[in-house]
């Protein structure tokens, strides 16, 4: 069975900074390109930050560049999203998806989702 779990969310300030862990199981991720995505209430899915399987690119909207960093630890089997100068707006239930489509095209989810974590930044 495949898998996906994310784990990392919870309460932050304004300013502050969160690690988000997506840690598969069932498959090994590192043979996919893997993107993180978010939902905001009513409002749509986004991605907002892939990394790429083939040579690790890894791609940002411009709504999280230079504040977010994915990451990948194979030992683990598990993608990092490190959140930092967290603002109001990143509150969002954040989700991770493997085989994504991961480029200057854009960020997609295929084929593996993981049910998500809740991230609230406080004012």
């Amino acid at each position: 069975e495949v898998q996906l779990v994310e784990s990392g969310g919870g309460l932050v300030q304004a300013g502050g900074s969160l690690r988000l862990s997506c840690a598969g199981s069932g498959l090994t991720l590192d043979e996919y390109s893997v993107g993180w995505f978010r939902q905001a209430p009513g409002k749509e899915r986004e991605g907002i930050s892939c990394i790429s399987a083939s040579d690790g690119s890894t791609y940002y909207v411009d709504s999280v560049k230079g504040r977010f960093t994915v990451s990948r630890d194979n030992a683990k089997n598990t993608v990092f999203l490190q959140m930092n100068n967290l603002k109001s707006e990143d509150t969002a239930v954040y989700y991770c998806s493997a085989d994504t489509l991961c480029g200057s095209s854009g960020i997609y989810g295929m084929d593996y989702w993981g049910k998500g974590t809740l991230v609230i930044v406080s004012s």
